[in-house]
């Protein structure tokens, strides 16, 4: 019965988001390649910081810190806790389950202020482009 629902909200998602680029590509404020460039963007960004905080951990560089402690685990736990913390830090404030430590603070602070930035420019070319 659960993955029918997720199958349900998959679609009610995939709906509400090919509504939203329908109307914005009829008006022209918005275009298709505009809003595949920015998800690759995040995607990139996403994955570059997450590779950075990886490759810090395997060089035994202590950049994220896990309930107070070291993050510690395999090559795939240091890869899905960095790329977890990178979509954390990159989508919103945090949670705080994990937190960086050291450099890590000056890379989480540049991720974190890239990921409040992009929506902003994103915004700024919209209304530029309305206007125009």
């Amino acid at each position: 019965m659960g993955i029918v629902f997720c199958i349900g909200i998959v679609v009610c998602i995939f709906m509400s988001f090919k509504s939203v680029i329908m109307v914005c590509f009829h008006k022209n404020f918005l275009s298709f390649e505009t809003i595949i460039m920015i998800t690759y963007l995040y995607i990139s960004l996403l994955m570059g910081f997450g590779v950075i905080y990886l490759i810090c951990l395997q060089s035994d560089i202590p950049v994220l810190q896990e309930a107070g402690n070291p993050v510690t685990g395999t090559y795939f736990d240091h890869l899905l806790t960095s790329l977890y913390f990178s979509a954390v830090t990159l989508f919103s404030v945090g949670y705080g389950d994990i937190v960086p430590v050291g450099i890590g603070r000056f890379l989480a602070v540049l991720e974190a202020l890239i990921g409040y930035v992009l929506p902003a420019v994103f915004l700024a070319r919209t209304v530029i482009g309305i206007e125009k």
